[in-house]
């Protein structure tokens, strides 16, 4: 007897789930090579006609933009604390619906923080690429990768790629040290052609290099000629990833509806989410960008949104910045609010410190100075708590700050309990609200609604006041 198949309607399509090519990039420390690795793979496979999306595992604004230029479309975070599973699901979903080809680059080591990478890979069912700096290895690369493999038994597995490697007598050696042959899926030389220059914070950013795309063709061509680039797609790893069983992402009340956010956007302010610009659109605002590198005027606006980024290296540069700091001191006279996050903060401030001494007036709306420094001050995931919400993101800084301000609140860790001191300080100074805290604006709509409204912060009683005159 013949069966009728029939046709999925729309929800039954957007309930399916989806398969593809799929693989998570991790590697056994940081600084071995999992960008490159990523970026290459993307831009090969780009090159060749295939859709490829790309997402960043952690909070992380210096590694999209090298991705999001090797893949051609933007760049996601998927973090199972900081974004949630049920987002982290969702995106998987739909990218996978529509692309040829997912790659997800992880964070630090494969099992370094709570969640890792490997947490997420489990979680979704991404085999893992493992890249492997073996510049100073030879048996104990294979090693170092039957451990990666088997520390955790259920952690899907793709394969392990030798990174930064002299010679093909070195990749040989490398080769006949794994347990399992099949693991092998190539080396990668040493070359300064497609190497990613770094710097203080990470990665510097693609958009700020000439030759950005050249060194990602060079890094593609290389990845060509190893087992993993000569790979046909269906040769790769295939993961069905499934409809989030919450349904479709909640509806955000549009709370901004009719505001415009004026958002500071150039090499001095780059860090920021696409998803949080999604988040405001969301919420009903009206966002538009402004460079103060390029001199730039304050756009005709309702609030100021200062992100992060790297106001050290422009300092010069923003102190001269006159015609702006007037618009920014009207606006704030006028009781419009100002959110100033991390290096967006540091260019309020009366005064900045560079590392190599030389001090630079800046904006001037906050009392106190920034001084840069070699260590790291701070990194990790921390949380804020505006009222009843609780807003999700983290820090990340190699400078501190002096001010005669007294924190409004204080930041605290995920496993921090309910007014714990030490995390980060959040100033409140008349509609100016900053904080070295990056917000991921989607874990609270609401509290992000709040940074750029007019009406006062609402904040937890119970956060501690005291202590806060100087803070790293």
């Amino acid at each position: 007897m013949d069966t009728a198949i029939s046709q999925p309607d729309a929800d039954d399509e957007q309930a399916a789930g989806h398969t593809c090519a799929a693989v998570l990039v991790a590697a056994p420390a940081s600084g071995q090579g999992k960008t490159t690795v990523a970026a290459a793979l993307a831009r090969l496979h780009t090159r060749q006609g295939r859709r490829v999306r790309v997402f960043k595992c952690g909070p992380d604004f210096l590694d999209p933009h090298w991705l999001a230029l090797a893949s051609g479309a933007p760049v996601h975070s998927l973090d199972l604390w900081m974004t949630g599973e049920a987002d982290c699901r969702r995106r998987l979903h739909a990218a996978a619906g529509e692309a040829d080809l997912l790659i997800v680059e992880g964070v630090m080591g494969l099992f370094d923080g709570n969640p890792s990478a490997a947490d997420l890979a489990e979680r979704f069912g991404l085999p893992v690429l493992a890249v492997i700096d073996a510049q100073a290895m030879a048996g104990t690369f294979g090693a170092l990768a039957y451990g990666l493999q088997n520390f955790r038994p259920a952690l899907p597995w793709a394969g392990v790629l030798a990174n930064r490697v002299a010679s093909e007598r070195h990749a040989g050696m490398l080769e006949e040290a794994l347990r399992e042959p099949a693991q092998w899926l190539g080396a990668l030389p040493r070359g300064a052609d497609f190497a990613l220059p770094e710097r203080h914070l990470g990665l510097v950013a693609a958009h700020e290099l000439g030759d950005a795309m050249a060194r990602l063709d060079a890094a593609a061509d290389a990845i060509a000629t190893t087992p993993l680039g000569r790979r046909a797609l269906q040769e790769l790893p295939q993961v069905r990833f499934e409809a989030p069983a919450a349904g479709p992402e909640p509806r955000i009340a549009p709370m901004l509806d009719g505001r415009t956010i004026a958002v500071a956007r150039d090499a001095a302010f780059a860090f920021i989410y696409p998803a949080n610009l999604g988040v405001l659109a969301a919420l009903g605002a009206r966002v538009v960008f402004f460079s103060p590198l390029a001199g730039d005027a304050l756009p005709a606006c309702d609030a100021v949104w200062l992100p992060g980024g790297y106001p050290e290296l422009h300092a010069k540069a923003l102190s001269a910045r006159a015609a702006l700091r007037d618009a920014l001191a009207a606006h704030v006279a006028a009781d419009k609010p100002v959110w100033a996050e991390c290096g967006g903060m540091m260019a309020l401030f009366e005064e900045l410190q560079t590392a190599d001494g030389a001090s630079h007036l800046l904006w001037g709306l906050l009392p106190g100075r920034v001084t840069m420094q070699k260590r790291l001050a701070a990194l990790g995931p921390q949380q804020l708590r505006l009222g009843a919400d609780l807003l999700r993101g983290h820090t990340f800084h190699y400078s501190s700050c002096e001010t005669p301000l007294m924190p409004a609140a204080l930041t605290g860790r995920p496993d921090a309990a309910a007014g714990a001191r030490g995390g980060e300080a959040f100033y409140v100074h008349g509609p100016v609200r900053a904080s070295y805290f990056h917000a991921w604006f989607a874990s609270s709509p609401e509290a992000t609604a709040r940074l750029f409204s007019a009406a006062p912060i609402e904040l937890d009683r119970e956060t501690p006041e005291e202590n806060a005159h100087a803070h790293a």
